[in-house]
């Protein structure tokens, strides 16, 4: 029996959890810590499996990968959702799909949206780049000051109630608009709530918070960089294509907004040489929403439970359990 544990960018996953209990059960554990460099890529690298393991989305798993993998028979996923995994394709191949907990409760990655918004506000990742050149106060744009100032909220949802929170605690005036928001709603939870046009022009930062689906996807796209202030920040901690991510770069080379800081990308990795990395005005992190050491904890031993219980015949967790019939 093989197990192939996928995109372990930061070597923990073998720390994560007492792997060493499949071994004495004559699983083979091989780690992939870097992303495929292409789907032929995948194909060629994962045909000897008969487990994968996934971690979040970061391989995209469609049917096409899928139905070239002969020997899969199992697919252990981390986390609730997997947007990026074809379920129906592994059911038509009789692939139980086994998910874990959610790992956190939304202040990891909701910190880190509040960290990548102060970031933006004092232009912090240019200051540090300036330093260790030795340029010091050369070309940093000057700080804005959070108290005072006006938070437009995308989504008032589990991460944007905690985002509201937080606002409120630095003295700032919240805002919020999303498909399915209501005034009613927003005045429940302390905000106001405002049209999507109005949210965009009146915010000194805009954050997001949405999942990604097919009426998310290029929600936000010129028309709403286009109404926002030359000062304002823009921060995304949620999906990258929630985000028209080529109207973005060029809203930020033509100076509609003055910063986006973002985790999350179109395409993750960032390839070399994508637009993003050439921009002054952007602060760059590589998806860290959810990334710390109680999550994976919570993930890889969720993770190695399900195929535990899967070698026993007996699979929990399982997101198609018809293919157990």
């Amino acid at each position: 029996m093989k197990l192939a544990i996928l995109d372990d960018y930061m070597k923990v996953a073998l720390q994560s959890a007492d792997w060493d209990r499949l071994r004495r059960r004559g699983v083979e554990i091989t780690v992939f810590d870097t992303a495929f460099a292409s789907m032929e890529d995948a194909v060629a690298k994962l045909q000897p499996f008969d487990v994968v393991n996934l971690m979040r989305e970061r391989t995209h798993f469609p049917r096409a990968l899928i139905e070239r993998l002969p020997n899969l028979k199992m697919i252990a996923m981390t986390g609730r959702r997997a947007p990026s995994l074809d379920i129906a394709a592994a059911s038509d191949r009789g692939i139980p799909v086994c998910n874990t907990h959610g790992g956190e409760g939304g202040a990891s990655t909701s910190e880190m949206a509040w960290l990548l918004l102060l970031a933006g506000a004092r232009d912090l990742a240019k200051a540090e780049r300036g330093v260790r050149a030795g340029r010091w106060h050369e070309g940093i744009r000057a700080g804005t000051v959070l108290e005072g100032r006006r938070l437009g909220l995308v989504g008032l949802g589990r991460l944007g109630l905690r985002m509201a929170a937080y606002a409120k605690a630095f003295g700032m005036e919240v805002a919020a608009w999303s498909q399915n928001l209501t005034p009613e709603r927003a005045a429940e939870a302390g905000v106001q709530y405002a049209s999507k046009e109005a949210l965009f022009s009146t915010s000194d930062f805009i954050s997001i918070h949405l999942v990604l689906s097919d009426r998310t996807r290029k929600l936000i796209g010129a028309a709403d960089f286009n109404r926002m202030k030359p000062t304002a920040i823009l921060v995304n901690t949620s999906r990258g294509p929630i985000l028209d991510e080529a109207a973005l770069i060029e809203a930020l080379r033509q100076g509609k907004l003055a910063h986006a800081a973002l985790d999350v990308y179109e395409r993750e990795p960032l390839p070399a040489g994508h637009p993003l990395l050439g921009l002054d005005n952007v602060t760059l992190a590589p998806h860290l929403g959810y990334v710390n050491t109680d999550v994976f904890t919570t993930f890889y031993g969720d993770a190695l439970a399900n195929i535990e219980a899967w070698l026993d015949g007996k699979p929990t967790n399982v997101l198609n359990p018809e293919v157990l019939k």
